[in-house]
């Protein structure tokens, strides 16, 4: 077991389950993900960390394996079998390649997305649902005027900035799916929470 992990509230059968070592670090397929009293440093990266089980019928995304671990250490009563989930991270920034390998490895599964509760996570959330879709979408900032365009096959959708959402894309565009984004209820990320609340 880690130490810095054990801290957190992150019990034995958790950490057995992400392979958590003892220096904390994360295979993206040639770049690592680090984490550490003080610092957590993400890959920018066309590769993906992948955990868990390639049958299981839910599939959670996420920008990091530390976000993910968090998300089911708070999550531990809804997922009463780690086996029957699959866990990817993105690593800082998405690539097409990245939503292309989720579309064809986790066919007709179901998604849960955990991007930050914030305007690059809403938007995060949009562009991983539209890519595992193979949706094509462009999407515009109109700068001064707070607001996002996205445009699909010519159907333009303006949205405010603080209301957009992927359940609002959804809507917009009539979309209906087995994607789903997750949120904290207290802090930006779940790690943050988990972190504030191993603090208490």
């Amino acid at each position: 077991m880690n130490a810095l992990l054990t801290r957190l509230g992150i019990p034995a059968e958790i950490q057995a389950f992400f392979c958590a070592s003892d220096d904390l670090l994360f295979d993206y397929g040639g770049q690592q993900e680090h984490y550490g009293a003080g610092f957590h440093k993400i890959p920018t990266t066309p590769n993906l960390w992948v955990a868990g089980n390639a049958t299981a019928n839910e599939v959670i995304v996420s920008y990091s394996a530390m976000e993910a671990m968090a998300f089911i250490v708070i999550n531990r009563a809804r997922y009463a079998n780690l086996q029957q989930l699959a866990f990817v991270a993105i690593g800082n920034q998405l690539k097409q390649g990245q939503v292309d390998w989720l579309r064809q490895t986790f066919p007709k599964r179901r998604f849960t997305l955990l991007f930050g509760k914030d305007e690059l996570g809403n938007l995060t959330d949009i562009k991983v649902a539209a890519g595992i879709r193979n949706m094509s979408i462009h999407i515009y900032h109109t700068g001064q005027s707070r607001k996002v365009i996205i445009d699909h096959k010519g159907k333009l959708v303006i949205f405010k900035y603080g209301e957009i959402s992927l359940n609002r894309f959804k809507q917009a565009f009539h979309i209906r799916d087995r994607i789903r984004t997750r949120k904290p209820i207290q802090s930006l990320t779940f790690l943050d929470q988990l972190k504030y609340e191993a603090q208490g």
